[in-house]
C-alpha cells in the first residue's frame, strides 16, 4: 500500500535538489512508482533533440542489479518499440545510462490515465457518458489491432499479447486523444526464448484478467480483448465489473464470468450495448470477437460522432487535472490520522495455550479454547478455532456433537453460527456409504476402476455426489471422500484426510513454511475460518498461488482415489453440497488423465500396452455419439484421430505423439480413456 510520502500516480512531483542528470536526459519530476520501475518527466540534455518533454522509465535499484529484471525490462523496450501506431505511446529510444542502468524513453501524454478519470468521476458521483466510454474503447482497440499484428524487421509476426489492458494503462490527453501504454508484462508468442510456463503464467491486475488466464489455461490475443471489454464495462457502470470481498472472490467471478452488475444496469445502457458486451465477455474465447478490428467495428454504432466524443473527453481530462493538489490531499490525510490517533484502543488480551499443538495465540487477537463433547461422551480439547474447523472438515466431529465454543457454554455444533457453516448438508452422510435414498450406482474399488466410475458420470453429464470410503486397516487408518458434480464437471471435493487441507497442501508443495501456517491458524477466526483469505491477507501466499492451489488440491484428491485398492464408491444423483465457497469447476477428462498418471507414472502405461503394440486399433462404429459435446484434452483428442483409419497401436502412438507434441506415455493414457469411453476397440 502506498505511503503518504509517495507521489500520487500521474501527478508530477518535483525532485528535491532540482533536476538529476541520467544518461542523455535531465529528470525533472517523478511521475509514478510501480512494482519494478519508476517514471519521470524528463528533457534531453542536448536542447536540439526533440521532443523537449518526454517520459523516462528506469528500473528500481534492486531490479536494476537483477539479471531477470533487466531481461524483462529489455524485452518491454523491444516489444513496445515494435509497435508504431497513433494510439500507442511512442518509444523514442532505449539504452543504458553511464552506470549501466537501463532506461526507456517514451512519449509524454499530458493529461491523465483512465484510472484517475474514473476515480474522479466516482468521487463526484458521476458516470462517464456511454458514447465517450465507447470512443475510448474504440481507440484502444485500434491500438490493440496494431499490437496484435506487429512484425519484426524481417516481416515475421511477433504475436504480441499486451496482458495489461487496464484503466491505469490508458493515457488520455487534454486534446481528447487516447493511447495505450505500459508493455511491462507483454509477451511475444513467436519468441524462441519464451519459457515453457509463460503460456499459462498469470500476470496482470486481477480484475481485468480473462477467464482462461485465471483458470491456468493457454491464452492468446483474445485475452486482451476480454480485458478491454472489462474496462469498457467498468467505464459504463462507474464501478469494477468484477468486484469482490477478496482477491479470491474476484478471481472466481472472472473464471465463471459472473457479469451480474452489467446485467442489472442493462436498462440504463444504450439498446444493444449489453448484448455486444455480453459477447465480448464470453467465457470461451471462441465465442468472443476474434480480432480487435471486429470488436471496434461493432462498437461504431455507439459512437456516432467521434469528433464530439473526442472533444468531450478532452474537457473531462481538463476537469480531472483541476483535482485538489497533493498538498491539499495531504492535509486531509493528516486530519484523518489525527482522528484515528485520538481513538482509545483496548489493550490486547493474551491467552496461554494448553496442550494442543495447533494452539498459537497472537498478542493482538484474543482466543479462548473450545471443548467438544461427542455424542458418545468423549471430551476433546482444549482446541483452537482452527482445530475445531479442521475436525469438522475431516469429519472427526459433526452434527449432534456439543461444543463449548470459546467459553460460551455447551451448544449443538449446528447451532453455533461460526461453526455451522462448515458442516456438510444435513441430508447427506457418507457413514458406511449411506445417502439420500438408494444410490444410482455403486462399485467396489478392489475390482472396479476409478476411471470407469468417472466415465459413467461424464457420459451421463451427471449432477450428484460420489461418496468414497475405505475401512480402517490394521493400523487403524480409514479414508472418506465426497465428490460433488454439476453437469458432469467436478464442483467440490471433501476429504477426511487432514493432510489434504489447504494449509497442509501448501506446505507440502513448498508454497508455505510450517511456521507461517501456524501463524495463519492463530488468526483464522479473524477471516471467518477461510484459510485462503487468511494467507492472502497476511501476505504469506500470493492470491494466484492460493487460487491455483485450491484447484490443484481438488484434482489431487481425486487422483488419490486412483491409488485406492480397496473401498467402495456410491453415486447419488441430485445430491449437492450447499456450503461451497470455491467451486472447482474442473473437467472430468483432465481428472482422468491426472488420475491415470498418479496410478501409472512415467512410462508405466507403455509397459501395459507393450504386448499389443502390433495389434490394430480403430474407432467404434457408433462411439462418437456416446460422448457428444465433451471437450477432450490433447492427449485424448489426438489419440482418437490417430486411430482413424485403424492402424497398429505403435503407429497410432507415434502419430498422435507427433501431432500433440506429447510423450508416448501421455498418448497411451489418452488411449486408456478412449477404451473406457468405448470410443475405440481392437480390430485385429
Amino acid at each position: 500500500m502506498p505511503t503518504d510520502n509517495q507521489p500520487r500516480r500521474g501527478v508530477p512531483q518535483p525532485l528535491q535538489g532540482g533536476p538529476i542528470r541520467f544518461g542523455p536526459y535531465w529528470l525533472d519530476a517523478r511521475l509514478a512508482v510501480g512494482g519494478t520501475a519508476e517514471v519521470y518527466i524528463a528533457r534531453p540534455v542536448d536542447p536540439r533533440v526533440e521532443p523537449q518533454r518526454l517520459i523516462v522509465k528506469r528500473l528500481l535499484p534492486h531490479f536494476a542489479t537483477d539479471s531477470e529484471g533487466r531481461t524483462m525490462f529489455e524485452r518491454e523496450a523491444r516489444l513496445h518499440a515494435a509497435v508504431q501506431h497513433e494510439n500507442v505511446v511512442t518509444v523514442f529510444g532505449s539504452g543504458t545510462a553511464d552506470d549501466g542502468e537501463p532506461y526507456l524513453a517514451m512519449e509524454y501524454v499530458e493529461g491523465c490515465d483512465g484510472y484517475r478519470l474514473l476515480r474522479r468521476l466516482s468521487q463526484q458521483q458521476r458516470l462517464l457518458p456511454a458514447r465517450v466510454a465507447v470512443h475510448i474503447a474504440r481507440e484502444v482497440l485500434r491500438a490493440l489491432a496494431s499490437v496484435h499484428s506487429a512484425q519484426d524487421k524481417n516481416g515475421v509476426p511477433l504475436g504480441i499479447i499486451h496482458r495489461d489492458v487496464t484503466p491505469s494503462n490508458l493515457y488520455l490527453a487534454k486534446e481528447g486523444t487516447v493511447k495505450l501504454g505500459d508493455f511491462g508484462i507483454a509477451r511475444s508468442t513467436s519468441r524462441a526464448t519464451l519459457r515453457s510456463n509463460e503460456a499459462t503464467k498469470l500476470k496482470g491486475k486481477f480484475g481485468y484478467l480473462a477467464p482462461e488466464q485465471v483458470a491456468g489455461e493457454p491464452f492468446d490475443h483474445r485475452a486482451d480483448l476480454f480485458s478491454m471489454a472489462t474496462v469498457l464495462a467498468e467505464m459504463v457502470l462507474g464501478q469494477p465489473l468484477f468486484p469482490g470481498s477478496g482477491q479470491l472472490a474476484v478471481l472466481l467471478a472472472i473464471r465463471d464470468t459472473r457479469i451480474d452488475p452489467l446485467r442489472e444496469a442493462r436498462s440504463k445502457m444504450p439498446p444493444g450495448l449489453f448484448e455486444l458486451l455480453e459477447r465480448a465477455l464470453a467465457r470461451d474465447p471462441r465465442d468472443r470477437f476474434q480480432h480487435a478490428a471486429a470488436f471496434g467495428a461493432e462498437l461504431k454504432a455507439f459512437d456516432p460522432d467521434p469528433d464530439a466524443s473526442r472533444s468531450e473527453l478532452g474537457a473531462l481530462v481538463g476537469w480531472v487535472q483541476t483535482a485538489p493538489s497533493s498538498e491539499q490531499m495531504e492535509k486531509v490525510r493528516q486530519s484523518a490520522r489525527e482522528m484515528r490517533a485520538a481513538r482509545v484502543e483496548k489493550p490486547p488480551v493474551e491467552v496461554e495455550a494448553e496442550s494442543d499443538p495447533h494452539d498459537r495465540v497472537t498478542g493482538d487477537y484474543p482466543q479462548l479454547p473450545s471443548f467438544v463433547y461427542t455424542a458418545d461422551g468423549v471430551r476433546l480439547g482444549p482446541w483452537t478455532f482452527a482445530r475445531v474447523v479442521e475436525a469438522i472438515a475431516t469429519g472427526a466431529v459433526g452434527r449432534g456433537d456439543q461444543v463449548d465454543y470459546m467459553g460460551r457454554g455447551l451448544s449443538p455444533i449446528e447451532e453455533i453460527e461460526e461453526l455451522a457453516r462448515f458442516l456438510p448438508d444435513s441430508s447427506i452422510s457418507t457413514i458406511e456409504l449411506t445417502g439420500p435414498g438408494s444410490p444410482d450406482f455403486s462399485a467396489n474399488l478392489a475390482s472396479a476402476a476409478m476411471l470407469d466410475v468417472l466415465m459413467r458420470i461424464l457420459r451421463e453429464h451427471a449432477t450428484g455426489a460420489l461418496f468414497a470410503e475405505y475401512p480402517a486397516d490394521e493400523r487403524g487408518e480409514a479414508g472418506r471422500k465426497e465428490l460433488y458434480f454439476h453437469a458432469g464437471r467436478l464442483h467440490h471435493v471433501a476429504s477426511s484426510n487432514a493432510s489434504e487441507l489447504l494449509g497442509e497442501y501448501l506446505v507440502r508443495r513448498g508454497k508455505l513454511a510450517r511456521e507461517e501456517l501456524d501463524m495463519a491458524l492463530a488468526v483464522l477466526p479473524r477471516y471467518d475460518g477461510r484459510m485462503g483469505d487468511t494467507l492472502i491477507a497476511l501476505g504469506l501466499v500470493d492470491a494466484v498461488d492460493v487460487f491455483r492451489a485450491i484447484r490443484e488440491q481438488g484434482r489431487d484428491r481425486v487422483c488419490d482415489l486412483f491409488l485406492w485398492k480397496r473401498g467402495k464408491v456410491a453415486f447419488y444423483g441430485g445430491a449437492q453440497e450447499r456450503h461451497v465457497e470455491f467451486p472447482l469447476d474442473l473437467d472430468v477428462p483432465s481428472l482422468m488423465l491426472a488420475g491415470l498418471e498418479a496410478a501409472q507414472p512415467n512410462d508405466a502405461p507403455l509397459d501395459t500396452f507393450f504386448p499389443r503394440l502390433d495389434h490394430v486399433i480403430g474407432p467404434m462404429d457408433d462411439g462418437t455419439a456416446l460422448l457428444k459435446g465433451v471437450v477432450w484434452p490433447p492427449a485424448v483428442r489426438h489419440a482418437l484421430d490417430a486411430c482413424s483409419p485403424p492402424r497398429r497401436l505403435r503407429d497410432a502412438l507415434s502419430l498422435a505423439a507427433r501431432a500433440a507434441k506429447l510423450g508416448p506415455a501421455e498418448i497411451a493414457r489418452g488411449i486408456e480413456v478412449l477404451f473406457a469411453a468405448k470410443l475405440v476397440r481392437w480390430t485385429g
